[in-house]
């Protein structure tokens, strides 16, 4: 089903909602913390930088009608800070409404998170599952929480490397992000299984911007200390891409509408998917596989340290 009209004033009024948006500090999750914010909700920005977390905690304060936004650190790169920031999230509120598994980094060289995980792999699916782990209690408090975890069209070069998921050996970096995006969907799906096998009212969905104008393309050559393809990535930006703000569309569509339903993917409408306004789509045939879902998530469990407690 599409939905060529759909935008951040369809959201609705979401006052006494509590969201927590990961990498809120720029691109698609500070689109999306900004828009949560000027429809009522109060918003818990989590953040690595805090210099740029606070200049977005500023701005996204200034768009808000509701409770005051909130900073929160975090580095889904540590699992300690994983950890701290969780315990941060309890103390502040009794439940949590939505969450956005929206942080992400992209094509990067070969780095290692603290527990030594690949970097990509790491931070994109590790760290969230593990967030999501952590923030359950939260979110079963909540009357209808929802999940919505952020993918990519990318994932459809994914191939899960099950006897070297963090890249020992050959690492090659798109083909580690693809993966990355490959996990994030397959746990979003699984989520949305053992959500619902639990007879719980949680839901998860999955999302992706099409080809959104953020820093995400140039983070990898810059770490990677090629300016050229840094400045050929912006210069793309200028030309093809939509804003972040559209980007984000299909995330604050799966997290607010009435219409969008748990286990479903969406992303935008126009061709290729790459650009428009929020619709379904179709993940890859292997992201589809059941039988590599629970695969995923016992190897997370086991890489993270962590389990979901469902209700008995």
């Amino acid at each position: 089903m599409k939905h060529p009209s759909w935008t951040v004033a369809d959201m609705g009024d979401q006052r006494n909602i509590i969201v927590l948006v990961t990498g809120a500090n720029s691109g698609l999750g500070l689109a999306s913390a900004r828009a949560f914010a000027g429809s009522g909700a109060q918003v818990l920005l989590a953040c690595r930088n805090l210099e740029r977390g606070n200049a977005a905690l500023d701005e996204v304060t200034a768009a808000s009608t509701g409770a005051a936004p909130q900073l929160i650190e975090l580095d889904l790169a540590d699992f300690e800070s994983v950890e701290r920031a969780s315990q941060q999230v309890a103390e502040s509120v009794g439940h949590l409404d939505v969450l956005l598994n929206n942080a992400g980094v992209m094509a990067l060289p070969l780095r290692r998170t603290a527990q030594g995980h690949e970097m990509q792999f790491g931070t994109n699916h590790l760290g969230h599952f593990a967030l999501t782990a952590r923030l359950l209690p939260l979110l079963l408090a909540s009357q209808k929480a929802r999940v919505v975890t952020t993918s990519s069209g990318a994932h459809r070069i994914g191939k899960m490397r099950w006897q070297d998921l963090d890249w020992q050996k050959d690492y090659q970096k798109w083909p580690a992000y693809g993966q990355s995006k490959l996990a994030n969907l397959m746990f979003s799906f699984e989520l949305e299984r053992q959500a619902v096998a639990a007879k719980t009212t949680l839901s998860s969905m999955a999302a992706h911007p099409g080809y959104a104008s953020t820093h995400l393309q140039a983070a990898g050559p810059e770490l990677a200390g090629q300016a050229l393809m840094g400045r050929v990535m912006a210069a793309g930006n200028k030309v093809f891409a939509q804003s972040a703000a559209q980007g984000a569309l299909p995330q604050l569509f799966a997290a607010t509408s009435p219409e969008a339903v748990g286990g479903c993917y969406y992303g935008p409408g126009g061709l290729g998917e790459m650009r428009g306004n929020p619709q379904l789509v179709q993940a890859t045939s292997s992201a589809l596989k059941t039988e590599e879902w629970a695969k995923l998530w016992s190897a997370s469990e086991e890489l993270t340290g962590l389990s979901f407690n469902w209700p008995e």
